[in-house]
């Protein structure tokens, strides 16, 4: 390796997660700004490097992803499936811009959250019971914090 190799790779830093985004989904979401939620939730969660998948499609589709790997039928926020060491997600954008309106905030920083609390659940959190529950929630308030974003009490 050459010098200014060793240097320009030495000044750099950590590599980004790589991230694939489908955006099918309404409004359609930043790129620059998904690459910063997830490069922050993994970061988080301990793994800055997992490969992420992300898509953003509307209630029906998630709908039919829902029943089809959860046997659950209709809408909701976000799936996530460990696939060969790759985070998968699949965000409704449908179901983020009406909680968005309900709750009173921006569809972005409700996205934020899904993709935060996916991630999250793939690095090992969890929210079952109330102890975990209360550390998912606070994982996910620190790492939106770190974007600029507050949320309110997801679970209220």
């Amino acid at each position: 390796m050459t010098p200014s190799r060793a240097r320009r790779g030495a000044t750099r830093g950590p590599q980004p997660p790589v991230l694939q985004v489908t955006d099918r989904g309404r409004p359609r979401m930043a790129r620059a700004f998904l690459r910063r939620v997830v490069r922050a939730a993994l970061l988080h969660g301990g793994a800055p490097r997992m490969p992420v998948s992300l898509l953003l499609c509307g209630d029906g589709e998630i709908s039919a992803i829902h029943a089809r790997h959860l046997g659950d039928h209709g809408p909701t926020d976000v799936i996530s499936f460990a696939i060969d060491g790759t985070a998968e997600l699949v965000v409704s954008t449908e179901t983020a811009r009406r909680c968005a309106r309900e709750r009173a905030r921006a569809i972005d920083a409700e996205v934020a959250l899904y993709v935060v609390h996916g991630l999250l659940h793939l690095c090992g959190y969890d929210d079952r019971n109330a102890r975990a529950r209360a550390r998912m929630r606070a994982a996910e308030r620190a790492v939106l914090a770190t974007l600029g974003i507050d949320v309110d009490d997801v679970d209220a």
